[in-house]
């Protein structure tokens, strides 16, 4: 073995703590130029440090691994290539870290030009779902390229051979694993369908096995609901691609319901019809687009009044709909008590011996 003198071994201390300098060094100025530059233009960080700031001080360490390496004196050529190898394969998996981290930054980029808050936010919700599904597309892109540059870099001709037949033998057991987990393939496609025919989208307002609520999250299996009693169904994918259900929010957030009164024959409409309009034009809920009152049904005792009202979301609707029928009744209480729902019975009087006596002669 090769022994040191004390000259190299300083030397060698030297040069890998100027690789570890110089690494460090150069990871504290590209994120201090990025971060000044993000804060002359006012933007938001985008997760920037969150994603990328520990895979890029690690594929810095690893280069100036790579450059420090072959100038330490009195290594043995098989102990520094070995290094060398491992510094490689660090480098290729920072790099791939990286990537992974450079998807989250992109799409965080990305969505931040659509606001999912706003109140017309069909494209928001458009991008936002699709993009949850390219992204993993992209992670498993950048993990299959990385871990191919990888076995490349260990230039092992066994490697490769047995990773032949291990990639042949995986083919057979795809097969195998496809036929034995139809419902997960089966999810894998719909979330693919979704991605593309956009039968759902994030935040979209749906009624789902009569529950309703909003899309809180589309993973590559199955769909969170977030229910408007804080409480998450999870429904596959596929369920989404073979059951009928209800998306208020498919085209636009715009929404109209219905109130329902139920009053006394006597009761005039077109006084109820005026106070329905002043109720909700003084409201904020309303959108300004429908408001009506019509006599929509008649039954033995009342007669149904529906009120049809409009605002710009399903919330909003629901709000409004609360109001109107506290305001009308109060309304009716008020000017009209007498039209309320009443169960008239008529009693009529009648002698112990209804039948008339004839007239003795």
């Amino acid at each position: 073995m090769l022994s040191l003198s004390e000259k190299d071994v300083l030397f060698a201390i030297t040069l890998i703590s100027a690789g570890l300098v110089l690494g460090n060094g150069a990871h504290f100025l590209l994120f201090r130029l990025l971060r000044r530059k993000q804060t002359e233009n006012q933007r938001k960080q985008f997760g920037v440090r969150k994603y990328l700031a520990r895979p890029a001080r690690l594929v810095l360490l690893a280069v100036a691994a790579e450059f420090v390496l072959p100038m330490i004196p009195g290594l043995a050529q098989l102990l520094q290539a070995q290094m060398e190898q491992i510094a490689r394969i660090v480098l290729i998996l920072a790099v791939g870290w990286l990537g992974i981290g450079g998807v989250y930054v992109f799409q965080a980029i990305l969505l931040n030009r659509f606001d999912i808050t706003a109140a017309n936010n069909l494209r928001a919700r458009r991008v936002h779902t699709q993009m949850q599904f390219f992204r993993r597309i992209l992670i498993a892109i950048v993990i299959l390229l990385d871990s191919g540059v990888l076995l490349w870099s260990l230039h092992n001709h066994d490697l490769w051979k047995y990773g032949t037949g291990l990639l042949a033998s995986a083919g057979l057991a795809s097969l195998l694993l496809a036929a034995a987990a139809k419902s997960t393939a089966s999810n894998l496609i719909a979330g693919l369908q979704i991605a593309l025919s956009e039968p759902i989208r994030m935040d979209d307002v749906v009624i789902v096995e009569g529950e309703w609520g909003r899309i809180e999250e589309i993973t590559s299996t199955y769909v969170v609901v977030k229910i408007w009693d804080e409480r998450r169904l999870v429904v596959p994918l596929s369920y989404f691609i073979e059951n009928p259900f209800q998306n208020w929010t498919r085209n636009t957030s715009d929404l109209m319901g219905t109130a329902f009164l139920y009053v006394d024959y006597s009761l005039p409409v077109e006084p109820l019809r005026e106070e329905l309009k002043r109720i909700v034009a003084e409201s904020p809920l309303w959108d300004g687009r429908v408001c009506g009152l019509q006599v929509t049904n008649l039954s033995e005792r009342t007669m149904e009044l529906r009120c049809l009202i409009s605002s710009p979301s399903s919330g909003q609707n629901f709000d409004l709909r609360c109001l109107v029928r506290e305001k009308m009744i109060a309304f009716i209480r008020d000017h009209y008590p007498w039209a309320l729902p009443t169960l008239r019975v008529q009693a009529e009087a009648q002698t112990a011996n209804s039948t008339p006596k004839s007239t003795a002669q």
